[in-house]
């Protein structure tokens, strides 16, 4: 199988395991970690371009998820979290890394924050090194394995 497509594949996955747990990730720990990965895997390249942007806010806008909670309040942290990235990458990290590591003490509201991050990193067909970097990180902060995730 062509690396697109069990990019594709895996992230279709990820999406159905999210749907499934649905009515166990409503916490506030885990819609700041998640919108705190959206905001990494974004900013990832050291740059964000209007297409991740644009694919996080949509993200926000469909993912069933996600509508566990206000689209507006979910754009704002994400914003936030970017701004701080964006402003000075290592050290806006270690401030993200910690929102991430929020969702440690529910290991399925861990485990949905890095498929977001999957979610958001193959959604131009391109979980790249640098993503996938970044999620890796993500797993650690949250006591997960990244080989659980094919990191």
């Amino acid at each position: 199988m062509a690396l697109w497509d069990r990019i594709k594949e895996s992230a279709s996955q990820m999406q159905t395991q999210l749907v499934a747990k649905k009515n166990d990730l409503k916490s506030g720990a885990f819609r700041d970690a998640s919108m705190a990965m959206c905001a990494l895997v974004a900013a990832a390249d050291g740059t964000v371009d209007p297409s991740e942007r644009q694919r996080v806010a949509q993200l926000i806008a469909t993912n069933e998820v996600l509508q566990n909670f206000p689209a507006d309040d979910l754009r704002r942290r994400f914003e936030d979290n970017l701004n701080k990235l964006t402003a000075d990458f290592a050290f806006g990290k270690v401030s993200v890394l910690q929102e991430i590591a929020k969702a440690k003490k529910k290991p399925a509201e861990a485990r949905a924050v890095i498929q977001i991050g999957i979610v958001i990193g193959g959604a131009d067909g391109d979980f790249d090194k640098t993503e996938q970097a970044v999620v890796r990180e993500a797993c650690y902060a949250l006591d997960l394995p990244p080989h659980e995730f094919d990191l």
